[in-house]
């Protein structure tokens, strides 16, 4: 079955239709839920909720565009919408730091801990992290979607770099530290 007919089937609830589209997609969503959660159990109740969304949804699909990035688009908004009602990106006077480049050696450090040190940020460093560099948008995209201002995105994107790169740090001494001891 094409995507297109998949679709059109989803857009008359058809609940085998739904169920393939979960398991076309279903993975790819998760991964995405990951980024933008703290822990599985809840990027699980984000790609739930996502599917739920998408469901009764569909029918405003009309073929303009990519599906997948459609798809995307309404997981990042879910995510974010449990953000939004936590109200994570109240700032109080939090510095301007410096804007800081991560330097990674590749052969040092594992994707997977890479991972894991993004997922422990603080949310809403986490989120304009992910948005910003692992998703492309652009500061002024990211406020408006976090209804936040620029400023406020890019001090935390500053802020996200300066912990991570503490981190990478001080995991590179500790693990020279060991190699030496």
């Amino acid at each position: 079955m094409s995507l297109d007919q998949l679709i059109k089937k989803c857009k008359k609830q058809d609940a085998k239709a739904q169920e393939q589209l979960f398991k076309l997609y279903g993975a790819k969503l998760f991964s995405l839920c990951l980024k933008y959660s703290r822990d599985q159990a809840s990027a699980e109740d984000t790609l739930q909720d996502s599917f739920i969304i998408i469901f009764e949804k569909i029918k405003q699909y009309k073929g303009n565009g990519s599906f997948e990035g459609w798809l995307k688009r309404i997981t990042i908004n879910t995510a974010l919408q449990k953000y939004r009602k936590q109200k994570v990106f109240e700032i109080v006077n939090e510095d301007q730091i410096e804007d800081v480049e991560i330097e990674i050696d590749d052969e040092d450090i594992s994707l997977d801990y890479l991972l894991n040190i993004i997922q422990e940020l603080p949310d809403r460093y986490r989120l304009v992290f992910n948005l910003y560099v692992l998703d492309g948008y652009s500061h002024k995209e990211i406020a408006n979607m976090l209804s936040i201002s620029t400023g406020t995105s890019k001090s935390n994107l500053a802020r996200a770099r300066y912990i991570l790169k503490e981190k990478l740090q001080n995991t590179e001494e500790h693990y020279f530290q060991n190699i030496e001891g």
